[in-house]
Order: C-alpha cells, then sequence, then structure tokens
C-alpha cells in the first residue's frame, strides 16, 4: 500500500507545501518545497550540534517551514542525528496536523549523483569506529543490497560501480587503486525532489546500518 499522500499513478508526489529535515550525518540540512519547486533551504557541515541548530534553521525559513507534509531521512548515519530529526519531524507533525514520512538517508545521496540520467553508484560514508557505510544502487535510485558497516578493506570488496559517492568516497577509491570516479557528497534536503516517491514509508523506523555503541551488561 503506498503512504498517504504519495500518488504512484502520477509518478511523483502530490503537489503540496512539504518540509524535508536530513540531519543523520555530519550535515544538517532543511528545505521547504511549494509542489516540486524549491522555496527556501539551508545546508551546514556541523559534526556536532544538530540539536541546537535544526529548529532555529527550520523557524528561519519562510512562514518558520509550516507544511501539510514533512519528510525526514532515517539514515543510516549517527545515532544521535537520526532521532534528533525524526523527533522534530513528528512533534512538527502533531502541531501543524501534518503527514509525516521518512526516507532512506543513502537514497539522497546516490539521487544526488545524477548529471543527465540515473547511473549505478556505490555510496559509501563514515560509520564510526573506523569502519565505513557502504551501499550500492543500481541507477542511483534502485539499492542493490542492504547498508552495511565495514572496516575499509571490507569495504572495497563490497564496492560494485566505477562511481563512488560520499564522505568516505575517495579514501575508497584511493584504496581501490583503480580508476573510480569518487565525488564527495553529503546528504541535502535541498535536493529531496530527487527522490523516488517509492522511497517515502510511514513508517518513522531509524535506519542505524549497525548495532549501538552501548552495550548492555551480561
Amino acid at each position: 500500500m503506498a503512504p498517504a499522500g504519495v500518488d504512484f499513478a502520477m509518478g511523483q508526489i502530490s503537489a503540496m507545501r512539504m518540509l524535508a529535515i536530513d540531519c543523520s550525518t555530519e550535515a544538517c540540512s532543511v528545505a521547504l518545497f511549494d509542489g516540486d519547486e524549491l522555496v527556501a533551504g539551508d545546508h551546514r557541515i556541523l559534526g556536532r550540534g544538530h540539536a541546537e541548530q535544526l529548529v532555529p534553521m527550520i523557524a528561519a525559513l519562510p512562514d518558520k517551514g509550516r507544511a501539510e507534509r514533512i519528510v525526514c531521512a532515517l539514515g543510516p548515519g549517527s545515532f544521535t542525528g537520526i532521532r534528533i530529526g525524526i523527533a522534530t519531524a513528528r512533534a512538527l507533525g502533531i502541531a501543524w496536523r501534518a503527514e509525516v514520512l521518512g526516507y532512506p538517508t543513502f537514497s539522497l545521496i546516490a539521487a544526488r549523483s545524477y548529471q543527465r540520467e540515473p547511473r549505478p553508484v556505490t555510496v559509501c560514508m563514515n560509520g564510526g569506529h573506523g569502519e565505513w557505510f557502504v551501499q550500492n544502487f543500481a541507477d542511483g535510485t534502485h539499492a542493490e543490497d542492504e547498508v552495511r558497516s565495514l572496516p575499509p578493506g571490507d569495504a572495497a570488496l563490497a564496492c560494485r560501480h566505477q562511481l563512488i559517492v560520499g564522505n568516505r568516497a575517495h579514501e575508497l577509491a584511493a584504496l581501490l587503486g583503480d580508476t573510480r570516479t569518487a565525488l564527495d557528497l553529503m546528504p541535502d534536503a535541498r535536493q529531496a525532489d530527487l527522490l523516488s516517491p517509492g522511497l517515502f514509508q510511514a513508517e518513522m523506523k531509524p535506519l542505524y546500518g549497525r548495532g549501538p555503541d552501548a552495550k548492555l551488561p551480561q
């Protein structure tokens, strides 16, 4: 079943005001769309401090970002950033009586690699603890496998495509030692309109990509 408000027959999200939120990685970004048109947006590389920055960034948008639909990155990425984004989206959804949908962060990064048309791409992002998140996409839209958090050597074995994007793309390309093309891309809510409608989901379940850092005592 399609999420409420997603029109698959038309092949696009039905026209309405949409607030996009992505603070699942070191980047923090927000954007307000009116149908397919970007009204305003902001993108910052923070590293830390998403909790302090996100709400003021939304409030600085026209009409304080108020929209009929809110879409939010579900991860993988920073455990804290993912939770902050989802909690903010849910709270605004209740306050504004807006529809709230989630999308996979890496799908937006892959979509940002588009030029004239979608193309196969491997996304490689910082995964923490010396590991990298890796996921392969057949055409920049359709994921070929699940996100995995891997040591660099295993990430190199998992890389399938000539084009590598993400904030660890250049390191992965160097590790492979061949003629791969690497683009240093981060998720950017201002380009959420590139996402396929089928990627949006009503279940706001975090996609962490790896287990929690903290372990319960045995």
